[in-house]
């Protein structure tokens, strides 16, 4: 099976077939995560198209050097993010510093029940889903790239550009705010 980046390099060269092996290959992986990013179906279908028109539009432009990956879900993201600003306003603590650090969250004491207590509730998956909606974005990202697109944190930190340290708290940050959502 071709990898990705030679499935470029054959579109690049005249082979149509390679786009549509393509989009074979992620169109479900970036609706599932254009999906869990805006909640919604419908808006997630026509994310998910602009996302492949921009690919169709800019795939020249895509570095050779890179994963193909890490810059499908980086258009996917940016799509994704567009479409919030415009239709929802953003949320943002008010005790959260400008590098995203809320001291808050550091010095809370953890008062929650064990991991093996929360998964015995039967509406846990319910919950799950409305407490990672609840999450800002920057947070939301790291677990959706994390756990349902596979990518590392060393792929999340390329994408999102941020440093790695950065993207391993908004991962810590992102569970200690779920577990909190979860509980109340």
């Amino acid at each position: 099976m071709p990898t990705d980046e030679q499935l470029v390099a054959e579109y690049l060269d005249g082979n149509e077939a390679a786009l549509h092996t393509i989009i074979e290959r992620y169109l479900r992986p970036i609706y599932g995560f254009v999906y869990r990013y805006v909640g919604s179906s419908g808006d997630a279908e026509d994310i998910t198209q602009d996302v492949f028109v921009s690919v169709w539009r800019n795939i020249r432009k895509f570095d050779r050097a890179k994963k193909f990956k890490t810059w499908i879900f980086a258009i996917a993201k940016n799509a994704s993010l567009n479409w919030l600003s415009k239709k929802k306003p953003r949320s943002f603590s008010e005790f959260e510093d400008e590098g995203g650090d809320n001291p808050l969250l550091e010095s809370a004491a953890d008062t929650a029940p064990l991991p093996d207590k929360i998964f015995e509730r039967s509406d846990f998956t319910d919950k799950l889903t409305e407490a990672i909606n609840k999450l800002h974005p920057k947070y939301r990202e790291v677990l959706l790239l994390h756990y349902n697109s596979g990518f590392t944190f060393q792929e999340i930190a390329e994408l999102s550009k941020e440093p790695l340290n950065t993207v391993k708290s908004r991962h810590r940050r992102a569970l200690v705010l779920l577990r909190g959502f979860i509980v109340r």
